[in-house]
């Protein structure tokens, strides 16, 4: 018997999201956004100032995080685009219907985030046509969700 244990398509994506994160180029958090329709990725994105604007990785500068701002507050004053809005801002609008996008999170010191998209994003997410939202809470449970129920 094959000990070998095929991952399902969820643990799939999440991984290659979790992977996608890993180019992060935020001090606070390593976020990672996948879009997937019919089982293939339409598009990849993860959370990083905007193409040709400096990151705070290498200024070394997290305004959020020197005026001791928590989570989910002040984004005016953070230079990242979120990993959601990166994945469809590169994907095909006619390919996005109807997809499902996978979302995960990690802290600086490797713990968990919640990959819930925060408020911005989802509005992002439903005008986008994306059907289900799948993430990684903090405690590892995968929530699957329609956006317009976390709306």
């Amino acid at each position: 018997m094959n000990e070998y244990s095929r991952p399902g398509w969820t643990e799939y994506f999440l991984d290659i999201a979790k992977a996608v994160g890993r180019r992060s180029t935020c001090f606070r958090r390593r976020y990672g956004a996948i879009i997937v329709k019919d089982n293939i990725i339409i598009s990849t994105g993860y959370n990083g100032a905007p193409r040709g604007k400096d990151n705070c990785i290498d200024t070394g500068v997290c305004e959020r995080e020197r005026q001791h701002v928590p989570k989910g507050e002040r984004y005016e004053l953070c230079v990242a685009v979120h990993a959601e809005q990166n994945a469809i801002i590169a994907a095909d609008p006619v390919k996005m219907k109807g997809a499902q996008i996978y979302i995960v999170g990690y802290n600086a010191d490797d713990s968990l985030a919640s990959g819930k998209p925060c408020l911005l994003c989802r509005r992002m997410i439903c005008n986008a046509m994306i059907d289900k939202v799948i993430y990684l809470e903090t405690d590892g449970a995968v929530v699957e969700v329609n956006p317009q129920d976390i709306y």
